[in-house]
């Protein structure tokens, strides 16, 4: 399986059209670089579809999701942080629309 160390939220939407040059561009941007065995999460503006870039080491995987009713819980309230920091259990709650901002209240953490 892949590695993953980190696992980063940005809270600011992208367009789902982006492939993976575009989605690499964007995390660039957004954090900085694209560190090895980090996920980056970005959402849409309806709230309805993820895309997540993987760097694993070697190359890049780009995975998308998409809810067919609802929407993901994306961050909270008033947040002004550009991006957050989730646990491996936010991310599984946040991937199926539950509200993943209440798990852990000490794994989140804001740049």
């Amino acid at each position: 399986m892949i590695r993953v160390d980190g696992i980063w939220l940005a809270t600011e939407p992208m367009d789902m059209r982006a492939g993976p040059d575009t989605a690499l561009a964007r995390v660039v941007q957004v954090f900085g670089e694209a560190r090895a065995h980090h996920a980056y999460l970005f959402a849409n503006k309806r709230g309805n579809r993820v895309k997540i870039l993987l760097h694993d080491g070697l190359g890049l995987w780009l995975l998308a999701r998409r809810l067919n009713e609802g929407r993901f819980k994306w961050t909270r309230p008033g947040c002004d942080n550009a991006t957050v920091s989730l646990s491996e259990e936010q991310l599984q709650a946040l991937l199926v629309g539950l509200p993943w901002q209440h798990l852990d209240e000490q794994a989140i953490t804001f740049l």
